[in-house]
């Protein structure tokens, strides 16, 4: 794989990949869903920093286009372009990379009262956005 196969993707899809996988966080982290367990678990009392500033969706923004960006390469150089194949590629990139770097980090924060709470649902979120990221890049060829 080279960087070459950047102007073979359709960035119209990356981009809407993107927002589906980084608009599921507002859904995801809401208090309804696993807002309040994510909370809890690193230890915020729901009130957001008050140095936050835009940057606190910013980041993630770039952070959900990146990932999505280095999928649509891997789906481009496997020749992803089916259901089944975008449900691998999801696992590879979601649980392979995501889940285990996230693992790994939490396994050693001790500044969190329940890290590994906060792990387990980082981790869903992830593997369910590039799952997301991985059939809209498949199958819009």
């Amino acid at each position: 794989m080279s960087f070459s196969v950047l102007g073979d993707l359709n960035w119209l899809a990356v981009i809407v990949a993107t927002i589906v996988y980084f608009g599921l966080g507002a859904l995801w982290y809401a208090e309804f869903l696993f807002g309040k367990a994510w909370q809890k678990a690193m230890g915020w009392d729901g009130n957001s920093p008050e140095s936050a500033g835009p940057g606190i969706y910013l980041v993630p923004l770039v952070t959900c286009f990146v990932a999505t960006l280095a999928t649509a390469m891997v789906a481009s150089a496997t020749g992803t372009d089916t259901l089944g194949e975008a449900v691998v590629l999801a696992i590879v990139v979601g649980i392979g990379l995501s889940a285990a770097v996230l693992a790994v980090t939490g396994m050693f924060d001790s500044t969190k009262p329940a890290a590994m709470t906060s792990v387990a649902i980082s981790a869903g979120y992830h593997f369910v956005g590039l799952l997301l990221a991985s059939v809209i890049l498949a199958l819009w060829q």
